[in-house]
Protein backbone atom coordinates (compact mmCIF):
# COMPACT_ATOMS: atom_id res chain seq x y z
CA UNK A 1 0.00 0.00 0.00
CA UNK A 2 1.50 3.29 -0.67
CA UNK A 3 2.78 5.85 1.53
CA UNK A 4 0.40 8.81 -0.18
CA UNK A 5 -2.46 6.38 0.15
CA UNK A 6 -2.50 5.47 4.02
CA UNK A 7 -1.63 9.40 4.53
CA UNK A 8 -5.17 9.68 2.42
CA UNK A 9 -6.56 7.56 4.96
CA UNK A 10 -5.59 9.50 8.15
CA UNK A 11 -7.72 12.02 7.62
CA UNK A 12 -9.71 10.13 9.80
CA UNK A 13 -7.27 11.64 12.77
CA UNK A 14 -8.06 15.10 11.47
CA UNK A 15 -8.27 17.78 14.26
CA UNK A 16 -11.47 17.51 15.98
CA UNK A 17 -12.98 20.92 15.31
CA UNK A 18 -12.60 20.00 11.37
CA UNK A 19 -14.76 17.38 11.88
CA UNK A 20 -16.93 18.91 13.96
CA UNK A 21 -17.38 22.39 13.04
CA UNK A 22 -19.04 21.16 9.46
CA UNK A 23 -21.02 18.97 11.15
CA UNK A 24 -22.40 21.81 13.61
CA UNK A 25 -23.28 23.75 10.66
CA UNK A 26 -25.21 20.88 9.19
CA UNK A 27 -27.28 20.38 12.18
CA UNK A 28 -28.15 24.37 11.94
CA UNK A 29 -29.03 24.24 8.70
CA UNK A 30 -30.63 21.27 8.90
CA UNK A 31 -33.36 23.07 11.38
CA UNK A 32 -33.14 26.43 10.29
CA UNK A 33 -34.10 24.85 7.09
CA UNK A 34 -37.15 22.41 8.63
CA UNK A 35 -38.50 25.75 10.31
CA UNK A 36 -38.51 27.47 7.43
CA UNK A 37 -40.68 24.42 5.64
CA UNK A 38 -42.79 24.35 8.36
CA UNK A 39 -43.62 27.83 8.37
CA UNK A 40 -44.50 27.74 4.75
CA UNK A 41 -46.41 25.50 4.73
CA UNK A 42 -48.77 26.55 7.35
CA UNK A 43 -49.28 29.59 5.03
CA UNK A 44 -50.62 27.05 2.50
CA UNK A 45 -53.24 25.08 4.61
CA UNK A 46 -53.81 24.10 8.10
CA UNK A 47 -54.48 20.51 7.15
CA UNK A 48 -51.58 20.18 4.98
CA UNK A 49 -49.47 21.10 8.30
CA UNK A 50 -51.47 18.46 10.29
CA UNK A 51 -51.39 15.98 7.55
CA UNK A 52 -47.72 16.65 7.00
CA UNK A 53 -47.17 16.23 10.89
CA UNK A 54 -49.01 13.06 11.41
CA UNK A 55 -46.85 11.43 8.84
CA UNK A 56 -43.72 12.56 9.97
CA UNK A 57 -43.41 10.08 12.89
CA UNK A 58 -43.61 7.42 10.03
CA UNK A 59 -41.20 8.95 8.09
CA UNK A 60 -38.30 8.86 11.19
CA UNK A 61 -39.13 5.14 11.55
CA UNK A 62 -38.35 4.16 8.10
CA UNK A 63 -35.11 6.54 8.84
CA UNK A 64 -34.83 4.64 11.78
CA UNK A 65 -34.56 1.20 9.80
CA UNK A 66 -32.28 2.63 6.89
CA UNK A 67 -29.70 3.55 10.31
CA UNK A 68 -29.31 -0.20 11.18
CA UNK A 69 -27.06 -0.43 8.27
CA UNK A 70 -25.69 2.65 8.09
CA UNK A 71 -24.80 2.89 11.81
CA UNK A 72 -23.08 -0.63 11.51
CA UNK A 73 -21.21 0.45 8.44
CA UNK A 74 -19.76 3.77 9.90
CA UNK A 75 -18.46 2.00 12.90
CA UNK A 76 -17.01 -0.77 11.01
CA UNK A 77 -15.43 1.30 8.26
CA UNK A 78 -13.82 4.03 10.80
CA UNK A 79 -12.08 1.33 13.09
CA UNK A 80 -11.23 -0.42 9.40
CA UNK A 81 -9.43 2.82 8.64
CA UNK A 82 -7.51 2.95 12.02
CA UNK A 83 -5.67 -0.49 11.53
CA UNK A 84 -5.47 0.53 8.02
CA UNK A 85 -6.98 -2.40 6.68
CA UNK A 86 -7.01 -3.49 2.80
CA UNK A 87 -8.69 -1.49 0.12
CA UNK A 88 -10.63 -5.21 -0.59
CA UNK A 89 -11.72 -5.27 3.08
CA UNK A 90 -13.02 -1.74 3.34
CA UNK A 91 -14.91 -1.73 0.50
CA UNK A 92 -16.51 -5.24 1.60
CA UNK A 93 -17.34 -2.84 4.27
CA UNK A 94 -19.38 -0.45 1.83
CA UNK A 95 -20.60 -2.76 -0.47
CA UNK A 96 -22.21 -4.74 2.48
CA UNK A 97 -23.68 -1.78 3.71
CA UNK A 98 -25.20 -0.51 0.30
CA UNK A 99 -26.72 -4.12 -0.72
CA UNK A 100 -28.55 -4.42 3.03
CA UNK A 101 -29.52 -0.57 2.59
CA UNK A 102 -30.69 -0.21 -1.00
CA UNK A 103 -32.73 -3.84 -0.29
CA UNK A 104 -34.16 -2.63 2.91
CA UNK A 105 -35.72 0.89 0.99
CA UNK A 106 -37.43 -1.54 -1.84
CA UNK A 107 -38.51 -3.45 0.48
CA UNK A 108 -40.05 -0.93 2.84
CA UNK A 109 -40.76 0.86 -0.20
CA UNK A 110 -43.55 -1.75 -0.93
CA UNK A 111 -44.86 -1.64 2.16
CA UNK A 112 -45.44 2.26 2.11
CA UNK A 113 -47.14 2.06 -1.09
CA UNK A 114 -49.44 -0.64 -0.44
CA UNK A 115 -50.04 -0.10 3.85
CA UNK A 116 -50.66 3.17 3.26
CA UNK A 117 -54.64 3.72 2.92
CA UNK A 118 -54.68 0.75 5.63
CA UNK A 119 -52.89 2.83 7.85
CA UNK A 120 -54.67 5.50 8.06
CA UNK A 121 -58.02 4.06 8.54
CA UNK A 122 -57.00 3.52 11.86
CA UNK A 123 -56.80 7.14 12.66
CA UNK A 124 -60.22 9.78 12.56
CA UNK A 125 -59.28 12.54 10.10
CA UNK A 126 -60.91 15.47 8.68
CA UNK A 127 -61.00 14.36 4.81
CA UNK A 128 -58.36 17.47 3.86
CA UNK A 129 -56.07 16.28 6.35
CA UNK A 130 -56.47 12.09 5.12
CA UNK A 131 -55.48 13.54 1.76
CA UNK A 132 -52.16 15.65 2.29
CA UNK A 133 -51.03 12.66 4.64
CA UNK A 134 -51.82 9.92 2.21
CA UNK A 135 -49.93 12.16 -0.78
CA UNK A 136 -46.55 13.11 1.68
CA UNK A 137 -46.02 9.37 2.83
CA UNK A 138 -46.50 7.82 -0.84
CA UNK A 139 -44.16 10.36 -3.10
CA UNK A 140 -41.70 10.96 -0.02
CA UNK A 141 -41.92 7.81 2.38
CA UNK A 142 -42.57 5.48 -0.84
CA UNK A 143 -41.19 6.45 -3.64
CA UNK A 144 -38.61 9.02 -2.22
CA UNK A 145 -37.43 5.81 0.58
CA UNK A 146 -34.68 4.40 -2.16
CA UNK A 147 -32.93 8.43 -2.60
CA UNK A 148 -33.33 8.60 1.13
CA UNK A 149 -31.96 5.53 2.04
CA UNK A 150 -28.96 6.16 -0.55
CA UNK A 151 -28.59 9.35 0.97
CA UNK A 152 -28.09 8.49 4.30
CA UNK A 153 -25.52 5.59 3.15
CA UNK A 154 -23.58 7.98 0.84
CA UNK A 155 -23.30 10.63 3.81
CA UNK A 156 -22.35 8.31 7.01
CA UNK A 157 -19.18 7.32 4.07
CA UNK A 158 -18.29 10.50 3.58
CA UNK A 159 -18.56 11.36 7.11
CA UNK A 160 -16.27 7.99 8.63
CA UNK A 161 -13.56 8.85 5.57
CA UNK A 162 -13.29 12.79 7.08
CA UNK A 163 -15.26 14.54 4.17
CA UNK A 164 -17.57 16.64 7.12
CA UNK A 165 -16.60 19.35 4.42
CA UNK A 166 -18.70 17.80 1.70
CA UNK A 167 -21.45 16.81 3.15
CA UNK A 168 -21.76 20.24 4.75
CA UNK A 169 -21.84 21.63 1.42
CA UNK A 170 -24.41 18.75 -0.05
CA UNK A 171 -26.80 19.69 2.99
CA UNK A 172 -26.62 23.35 1.98
CA UNK A 173 -27.34 22.86 -1.86
CA UNK A 174 -29.88 19.82 -1.26
CA UNK A 175 -31.77 22.24 1.36
CA UNK A 176 -31.76 24.88 -0.64
CA UNK A 177 -33.43 22.84 -3.54
CA UNK A 178 -35.99 21.60 -1.07
CA UNK A 179 -37.08 25.57 0.03
CA UNK A 180 -37.07 26.39 -3.45
CA UNK A 181 -39.24 23.32 -4.47
CA UNK A 182 -41.65 24.17 -1.13
CA UNK A 183 -41.88 27.64 -3.07
CA UNK A 184 -43.03 26.50 -6.17
CA UNK A 185 -45.39 24.29 -4.51
CA UNK A 186 -47.07 26.10 -1.87
CA UNK A 187 -46.84 29.79 -4.01
CA UNK A 188 -46.78 28.50 -7.95
CA UNK A 189 -44.46 29.75 -10.05
CA UNK A 190 -44.05 31.41 -13.55
CA UNK A 191 -47.19 30.04 -14.77
CA UNK A 192 -46.92 26.85 -12.48
CA UNK A 193 -49.73 26.23 -10.34
CA UNK A 194 -49.46 25.46 -6.72
CA UNK A 195 -49.37 21.62 -6.11
CA UNK A 196 -49.46 21.93 -2.20
CA UNK A 197 -49.12 18.84 -0.21
CA UNK A 198 -47.68 16.58 -3.27
CA UNK A 199 -45.69 18.96 -4.31
CA UNK A 200 -43.88 19.71 -0.94
CA UNK A 201 -43.37 16.07 -0.71
CA UNK A 202 -41.90 15.71 -4.55
CA UNK A 203 -40.02 18.90 -3.51
CA UNK A 204 -38.36 16.70 -0.73
CA UNK A 205 -37.55 13.57 -3.12
CA UNK A 206 -36.07 16.17 -6.09
CA UNK A 207 -34.04 17.51 -2.92
CA UNK A 208 -32.41 13.58 -2.07
CA UNK A 209 -31.78 13.27 -5.57
CA UNK A 210 -29.50 16.54 -5.95
CA UNK A 211 -27.88 15.52 -2.68
CA UNK A 212 -27.36 11.90 -3.98
CA UNK A 213 -25.75 12.98 -7.47
CA UNK A 214 -23.47 15.37 -5.49
CA UNK A 215 -22.26 13.16 -3.00
CA UNK A 216 -21.53 10.32 -5.83
CA UNK A 217 -19.40 12.43 -7.75
CA UNK A 218 -17.19 13.53 -4.37
CA UNK A 219 -16.94 10.05 -3.49
CA UNK A 220 -15.94 8.78 -7.13
CA UNK A 221 -12.90 11.69 -7.13
CA UNK A 222 -12.20 10.86 -3.47
CA UNK A 223 -9.44 7.85 -4.55
CA UNK A 224 -8.93 7.13 -0.78
CA UNK A 225 -12.78 6.26 -0.19
CA UNK A 226 -13.09 2.68 -1.28
CA UNK A 227 -16.40 2.27 -2.91
CA UNK A 228 -16.38 0.29 -5.79
CA UNK A 229 -20.01 -1.75 -6.83
CA UNK A 230 -17.98 -3.86 -9.04
CA UNK A 231 -14.64 -4.45 -7.41
CA UNK A 232 -14.59 -7.75 -5.52
CA UNK A 233 -18.20 -8.76 -5.62
CA UNK A 234 -18.34 -11.40 -3.28
CA UNK A 235 -18.84 -9.96 -0.09
CA UNK A 236 -17.87 -12.06 3.13
CA UNK A 237 -20.87 -12.93 5.30
CA UNK A 238 -19.09 -12.06 8.10
CA UNK A 239 -19.21 -8.34 7.06
CA UNK A 240 -22.49 -8.59 6.92
CA UNK A 241 -22.97 -9.99 10.85
CA UNK A 242 -20.77 -7.47 12.22
CA UNK A 243 -22.81 -4.45 10.31
CA UNK A 244 -26.09 -6.34 11.62
CA UNK A 245 -24.65 -7.02 14.97
CA UNK A 246 -23.79 -3.31 15.92
CA UNK A 247 -26.90 -1.98 13.84
CA UNK A 248 -29.70 -3.79 15.41
CA UNK A 249 -29.22 -3.17 18.59
CA UNK A 250 -28.85 0.99 18.33
CA UNK A 251 -31.85 0.81 16.02
CA UNK A 252 -33.81 -0.55 18.67
CA UNK A 253 -32.87 1.72 20.59
CA UNK A 254 -33.71 4.59 18.25
CA UNK A 255 -37.41 3.06 18.03
CA UNK A 256 -37.55 2.89 21.85
CA UNK A 257 -36.80 6.31 21.97
CA UNK A 258 -39.04 7.28 19.40
CA UNK A 259 -41.83 5.37 21.02
CA UNK A 260 -41.53 7.01 24.69
CA UNK A 261 -41.57 10.38 23.01
CA UNK A 262 -45.07 9.42 21.39
CA UNK A 263 -45.81 8.77 24.91
CA UNK A 264 -43.99 11.49 26.21
CA UNK A 265 -46.27 13.77 24.02
CA UNK A 266 -49.44 12.00 24.71
CA UNK A 267 -49.20 13.29 28.64
CA UNK A 268 -48.50 16.60 27.40
CA UNK A 269 -51.12 16.49 25.45
CA UNK A 270 -53.44 15.87 28.17
CA UNK A 271 -52.13 18.61 29.79
CA UNK A 272 -54.14 20.74 27.69
CA UNK A 273 -53.57 23.26 24.05
CA UNK A 274 -51.03 25.90 26.34
CA UNK A 275 -49.04 22.57 27.37
CA UNK A 276 -48.48 21.36 24.31
CA UNK A 277 -47.85 24.93 22.40
CA UNK A 278 -45.26 25.28 25.01
CA UNK A 279 -43.73 22.14 24.48
CA UNK A 280 -43.60 22.75 20.39
CA UNK A 281 -41.99 26.07 21.00
CA UNK A 282 -39.35 25.25 23.62
CA UNK A 283 -38.37 22.33 21.55
CA UNK A 284 -38.23 24.47 18.30
CA UNK A 285 -35.79 26.63 20.37
CA UNK A 286 -33.35 24.52 22.11
CA UNK A 287 -33.34 22.37 18.93
CA UNK A 288 -30.42 24.55 17.67
CA UNK A 289 -28.60 24.29 21.21
CA UNK A 290 -28.19 20.65 21.34
CA UNK A 291 -27.48 20.66 17.59
CA UNK A 292 -23.93 21.27 18.70
CA UNK A 293 -23.83 17.88 20.74
CA UNK A 294 -25.56 15.73 18.04
CA UNK A 295 -22.63 16.83 15.54
CA UNK A 296 -20.08 16.58 18.13
CA UNK A 297 -21.14 13.05 19.13
CA UNK A 298 -21.04 12.49 15.53
CA UNK A 299 -17.50 13.35 14.94
CA UNK A 300 -16.52 11.32 18.19
CA UNK A 301 -17.75 8.20 17.53
CA UNK A 302 -15.39 8.53 14.11
CA UNK A 303 -12.65 9.90 16.20
CA UNK A 304 -12.98 7.19 18.54
CA UNK A 305 -13.20 4.46 16.28
CA UNK A 306 -10.07 5.45 14.32
CA UNK A 307 -8.01 5.73 17.23
CA UNK A 308 -9.15 2.07 18.63
CA UNK A 309 -8.74 0.77 14.99
CA UNK A 310 -4.95 2.54 15.37
CA UNK A 311 -4.67 0.66 18.56
CA UNK A 312 -4.64 4.10 20.29
CA UNK A 313 -6.69 3.21 22.93
CA UNK A 314 -5.36 5.58 25.33
CA UNK A 315 -4.98 8.72 23.18
CA UNK A 316 -9.20 7.62 22.76
CA UNK A 317 -9.75 7.28 26.39
CA UNK A 318 -8.26 10.89 27.37
CA UNK A 319 -9.31 12.65 25.06
CA UNK A 320 -12.53 11.83 24.97
CA UNK A 321 -12.81 13.95 28.24
CA UNK A 322 -11.80 17.13 26.46
CA UNK A 323 -14.02 17.03 23.54
CA UNK A 324 -17.11 16.17 25.96
CA UNK A 325 -15.94 19.21 28.42
CA UNK A 326 -16.06 21.58 24.86
CA UNK A 327 -19.49 19.92 24.03
CA UNK A 328 -21.08 20.51 27.78
CA UNK A 329 -19.67 23.75 28.18
CA UNK A 330 -20.45 25.09 24.65
CA UNK A 331 -24.23 23.59 25.24
CA UNK A 332 -24.60 25.20 28.72
CA UNK A 333 -22.81 28.00 27.73
CA UNK A 334 -25.26 28.63 24.67
CA UNK A 335 -28.01 27.82 27.02
CA UNK A 336 -27.89 30.08 29.27
CA UNK A 337 -27.52 33.03 26.60
CA UNK A 338 -30.76 31.44 24.94
CA UNK A 339 -32.06 32.04 29.05
CA UNK A 340 -30.90 35.64 29.22
CA UNK A 341 -32.64 36.84 25.57
CA UNK A 342 -35.46 34.65 25.76
CA UNK A 343 -38.17 37.23 26.07
CA UNK A 344 -37.73 38.34 22.47
CA UNK A 345 -37.34 34.61 21.15
CA UNK A 346 -40.58 33.29 22.33
CA UNK A 347 -42.36 36.22 21.24
CA UNK A 348 -41.45 35.24 17.75
CA UNK A 349 -43.72 31.86 17.78
CA UNK A 350 -46.25 33.46 20.73
CA UNK A 351 -48.19 37.11 21.83
CA UNK A 352 -50.01 34.59 24.24
CA UNK A 353 -49.04 35.73 27.64
CA UNK A 354 -49.98 32.26 29.43
CA UNK A 355 -48.03 30.01 26.56
CA UNK A 356 -44.96 32.22 26.79
CA UNK A 357 -44.90 32.39 30.60
CA UNK A 358 -44.66 28.46 30.49
CA UNK A 359 -42.17 28.37 27.51
CA UNK A 360 -39.91 30.52 29.53
CA UNK A 361 -40.28 28.34 32.56
CA UNK A 362 -39.22 25.13 30.01
CA UNK A 363 -36.14 27.26 28.76
CA UNK A 364 -34.56 27.78 32.00
CA UNK A 365 -35.12 23.60 32.85
CA UNK A 366 -33.58 23.26 29.52
CA UNK A 367 -30.58 23.86 31.21
CA UNK A 368 -30.39 20.69 33.13
CA UNK A 369 -31.76 19.19 30.27
CA UNK A 370 -29.00 20.33 27.99
CA UNK A 371 -26.30 19.32 30.09
CA UNK A 372 -27.31 16.09 30.46
CA UNK A 373 -27.82 15.86 26.87
CA UNK A 374 -24.17 16.62 25.93
CA UNK A 375 -22.39 14.07 28.55
CA UNK A 376 -25.13 11.22 27.67
CA UNK A 377 -24.11 11.67 23.25
CA UNK A 378 -20.71 12.66 23.47
CA UNK A 379 -20.16 9.39 25.72
CA UNK A 380 -22.67 6.92 24.27
CA UNK A 381 -20.69 8.15 20.63
CA UNK A 382 -17.20 7.55 21.94
CA UNK A 383 -19.02 3.73 23.36
CA UNK A 384 -21.00 2.90 20.00
CA UNK A 385 -17.02 4.11 18.24
CA UNK A 386 -15.20 1.45 20.07
CA UNK A 387 -17.87 -1.24 19.32
CA UNK A 388 -19.18 -1.26 22.88
CA UNK A 389 -22.54 -0.79 21.36
CA UNK A 390 -25.07 -3.20 23.86
CA UNK A 391 -24.44 -1.23 27.08
CA UNK A 392 -25.33 1.94 26.17
CA UNK A 393 -28.33 0.64 24.30
CA UNK A 394 -29.61 -2.15 26.83
CA UNK A 395 -28.89 1.09 29.32
CA UNK A 396 -30.76 3.45 27.67
CA UNK A 397 -34.04 1.41 27.01
CA UNK A 398 -33.79 1.12 30.74
CA UNK A 399 -33.21 4.67 31.55
CA UNK A 400 -36.00 6.43 28.72
CA UNK A 401 -38.81 3.70 29.92
CA UNK A 402 -37.71 3.30 33.64
CA UNK A 403 -36.64 7.11 34.33
CA UNK A 404 -37.95 9.56 31.37
CA UNK A 405 -41.38 8.05 31.05
CA UNK A 406 -42.15 6.89 34.50
CA UNK A 407 -40.34 10.07 36.25
CA UNK A 408 -42.86 12.13 33.58
CA UNK A 409 -46.06 11.10 34.68
CA UNK A 410 -45.06 10.39 38.30
CA UNK A 411 -44.06 13.98 38.71
CA UNK A 412 -46.64 15.68 35.94
CA UNK A 413 -49.54 13.21 35.80
CA UNK A 414 -50.08 11.78 39.50
CA UNK A 415 -48.42 14.92 41.13
CA UNK A 416 -49.94 17.67 38.96
CA UNK A 417 -46.13 19.29 38.45
CA UNK A 418 -47.60 19.29 34.93
CA UNK A 419 -45.40 19.96 31.99
CA UNK A 420 -42.30 20.91 34.29
CA UNK A 421 -42.66 17.60 36.28
CA UNK A 422 -42.43 15.81 32.40
CA UNK A 423 -39.76 17.78 31.40
CA UNK A 424 -38.02 17.06 35.03
CA UNK A 425 -38.27 13.50 34.10
CA UNK A 426 -36.74 14.33 30.79
CA UNK A 427 -33.86 15.76 32.36
CA UNK A 428 -33.39 13.22 35.06
CA UNK A 429 -33.18 10.95 32.05
CA UNK A 430 -30.67 12.43 30.10
CA UNK A 431 -28.50 13.16 32.94
CA UNK A 432 -28.17 10.23 34.74
CA UNK A 433 -27.62 8.56 31.48
CA UNK A 434 -24.79 10.75 30.81
CA UNK A 435 -23.35 10.02 34.19
CA UNK A 436 -23.68 5.91 33.95
CA UNK A 437 -21.85 6.43 30.57
CA UNK A 438 -19.47 8.74 31.89
CA UNK A 439 -18.36 5.71 34.61
CA UNK A 440 -18.63 3.10 31.76
CA UNK A 441 -15.70 5.01 29.62
CA UNK A 442 -13.96 5.52 33.07
CA UNK A 443 -13.70 1.89 33.44
CA UNK A 444 -12.48 0.99 30.39
CA UNK A 445 -14.77 -2.07 29.56
CA UNK A 446 -14.52 -0.62 25.86
CA UNK A 447 -11.25 -1.48 25.02
CA UNK A 448 -12.12 -4.95 24.97
CA UNK A 449 -14.78 -4.78 22.33
CA UNK A 450 -13.09 -3.18 19.53
CA UNK A 451 -14.29 -5.41 15.91
CA UNK A 452 -10.82 -5.28 14.40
Amino acid sequence: MSNSLLQKRSRGALPMHKLALPLIGEQFFRILVSSVDTFMLSSYSEPAVAGVGMMGQYVFFLQILFNVICIGSTIILAQYLGAQKSEDELNHVAKGGFAMTMISAFVLMLIVLIGTKPLLSCYTLEEEVRESAYQYFIIFGGIGAPFTAFNMFQTGLLRTYGYTKETFIVTIVSNLVNVAGNAVAIYGFAGIPATGTAGVAAASVLSMIAGNIMMTIFIRRKSDIQFRIFKSPKVPATVNKKILSIGVPTAGESLSYNVAQIVIMAMISSLGTFAMNAQVYTNTIVRFVFSIAVAMGSAVQIKVGYYVGEGKKDTAYKNVFKYSLVATLSSVILILIVNLIKAPIIGIFTSQAEIAELTSKLLIFSIYIEFGRSLNLIYVGALKGAGDVKFPVFYGVFSMWGIMVLLSWFLGIQLHWGIIGCWLGIGTDETTRGIVMLFRWKRKRWQTKSIV
